[in-house]
């Protein structure tokens, strides 16, 4: 037995005229909260939640109530139960409610991201709904984008690496996503962008990231973000080194895409002689790309290519036989890169057809 002593609280103006008579009922009989009163009692607490009301806010109240009712009486093992059965039932309901909360706003804001990543989507929405989730369109935001295996928002991957991301920099209205499988990362423009991209390609566990170029307004986002993906893919096709890379570095792969018939052309008739090559085109085109990544350093190209000095200026000699292109010439050398960068994108010579 205990005696309970009432603080000096104030009565709460929601629901405690119920509460009041049934604990001043089961501090008499000593029964049991019946079914009905717990179901109540959990409805109380879905309301409470969906008010935006804390769970530890709801109990505080609901004990203070309780003690004013208990005021110097002995309180018994049963009307404790019962009380604790109330509390629990409060809870229940309110952590349902939260919880359903939380689904339709990860909801909602999954749906955001989507429709923000979209170039379909109705700007003037996209401007409304953005301060909701803590982005302002008006400023320039810069999209990162790493390649992926099919990655879902509740892979323990993705989760994890937001936890770290905004952990670290949730105070700079940044983003993560997933789109087509692939993780996105939105950030605004500005001193604070460099250190999240980092981070960012950090925590995707050495796969290759690229960065689109910073763009404002609502269609910013979905900007920055089509340059980065396309930029990805073109460099994942290229097989090019380094795994942070910036869209505004390639920007002469959709130049040189932009004409295909004019690319198609441009590497059928430079490298188009190559076929005549003892072996085919292909050994000649790696060694026109080792030479290009080592900077025309004669060595070091012999070395990525597993061949001796002397050997790979043989395959250079053959090189300007068969096109009339000298790599050691400063044009040529132009002409020549530009061609194979093409036959690249291409996919020359496996697809002849288009080249």
């Amino acid at each position: 037995m205990a005696t309970v002593r009432a603080g000096s609280q104030e009565s709460a103006p929601y629901g405690d005229d119920t509460w009041t008579r049934t604990m001043e009922e089961v501090s008499h009989s000593g029964r049991r909260l019946r079914r009905e009163e717990l179901d109540a009692l959990r409805a109380y607490g879905d309301h409470a939640a969906e008010e935006g009301r804390g769970l530890a806010e709801l109990i505080d109240e609901r004990l203070a109530a309780t003690g004013r009712v208990w005021e110097d009486r002995p309180v018994d093992a049963a009307s404790m139960a019962a009380l604790r059965a109330a509390v629990a039932a409060l809870a229940a309901g309110h952590g349902l409610a939260y919880r359903e909360r939380l689904r339709r706003e990860e909801a909602g804001r999954r749906q955001f991201v989507a429709d923000l990543l979209s170039s379909r989507s109705d700007l003037g929405r996209l401007a409304e709904h953005a301060e909701r989730f803590g982005l302002n369109l008006a400023c320039a935001h810069v999209v990162a984008v790493a390649e992926g295996d099919g990655y879902g928002l509740d892979d323990p991957l993705v989760r994890g690496l937001e936890r770290q991301l905004l952990g670290r920099f949730g105070d700079q209205e940044v983003l993560l996503a997933v789109k087509h499988g692939r993780l996105v990362c939105i950030v605004p423009s500005g001193p604070g962008e460099e250190a999240v991209i980092k981070a960012f390609a950090e925590l995707t566990k050495g796969r290759r990231v690229v960065v689109g170029r910073p763009h404002g307004g609502p269609g910013g986002v979905v900007h920055s973000y089509e340059e980065a993906r396309s930029a990805l893919e073109q460099a994942d096709q290229l097989d090019l080194p380094g795994q942070l890379l910036r869209a505004a570095d390639l920007l002469v792969l959709p130049v040189l895409l932009r004409d295909r018939d004019a690319l198609e052309e441009l590497v059928r008739s430079v490298l188009g002689p190559l076929h005549k090559a003892r072996g085919g085109p292909r050994p000649l085109l790696e060694t026109l790309t080792a030479y290009a990544d080592s900077r025309y350093v004669t060595a070091e190209a012999a070395r990525r290519l597993g061949l001796s000095v002397r050997a790979l200026a043989y395959r250079i000699a053959h090189i300007v036989r068969l096109t009339g292109l000298d790599p050691d010439d400063a044009l040529q050398r132009y002409t020549l890169e530009t061609a194979v960068f093409g036959a690249r994108l291409l996919g020359w010579p496996d697809q002849p057809s288009e080249a």
